[in-house]
C-alpha cells in the first residue's frame, strides 16, 4: 500500500512540474501568429543562456519562479538567445541578430516589451513598450516593472 501511495505522490508531483512549463517560442513568425490571435504583446527576451551570468540568475531568480509563470498569461514569451557553446539554425541565429540590431541591445539580459504587427510589404513592425533587465529583489519586483512597462503603452 505504501508503494501505491509513493507512486502516486510522485505521478502528481511529475504532472505539477510539467504543468508548470512555460511556452517559450524561438520564432518571431510563430510568436506574432500567437500575438496577433490572442492580442497580447511579446515579451522578448534576449539571452545568452550558455555563458552569461546576469541572464542564468534571471532566470533563476524570476523566469522559473510560480510568480512568473501565473503572470506570463499577459504576454507571449520569445526567447533570442545567442549561446556560445550550443548549435542554432541559421535562420534563428539571423534572426535573433536582426531583432537585436532592430532594438539596439547592447548587454544581456534585456527583455524587450513589444507590439508586433506585418506591415503591407510583410516587414514586421515592431512598437516599443519598453525594456528591463535583471532586477534585484525577485519576482515580485520585476513583474512590478513589467507591468508598469505594460500599463503605460495600453492606449
Amino acid at each position: 500500500m505504501k508503494k501505491i501511495i509513493l507512486i502516486l505522490f510522485l505521478i502528481v508531483g511529475t504532472h505539477n512540474i510539467q504543468s508548470q512549463e512555460l511556452k517559450w517560442y524561438n520564432d518571431m513568425s510563430e510568436a506574432m501568429k500567437v500575438s496577433k490571435k490572442t492580442k497580447k504583446p511579446l515579451l522578448l527576451f534576449f539571452t545568452g543562456s550558455d555563458w552569461c551570468g546576469w541572464c542564468i540568475r534571471l532566470q533563476k531568480e524570476v523566469l522559473k519562479t510560480p510568480e512568473f509563470a501565473k503572470w506570463s498569461d499577459k504576454v507571449v514569451l520569445v526567447e533570442l538567445d545567442f549561446p556560445r557553446k550550443t548549435a542554432q539554425p541559421q535562420e534563428i541565429k539571423d534572426q535573433n541578430m536582426q531583432l537585436q540590431q532592430l532594438l539596439a541591445v547592447r548587454g544581456y539580459p534585456t527583455v524587450w516589451f513589444v507590439k508586433a504587427s506585418e506591415g503591407k510589404d510583410g516587414k514586421i513592425n515592431l512598437e516599443q513598450l519598453g525594456s528591463t533587465g535583471y532586477v534585484a529583489g525577485g519576482p515580485t519586483v520585476w513583474l512590478q516593472g513589467a507591468d508598469q512597462i505594460l500599463a503605460n503603452k495600453k492606449s
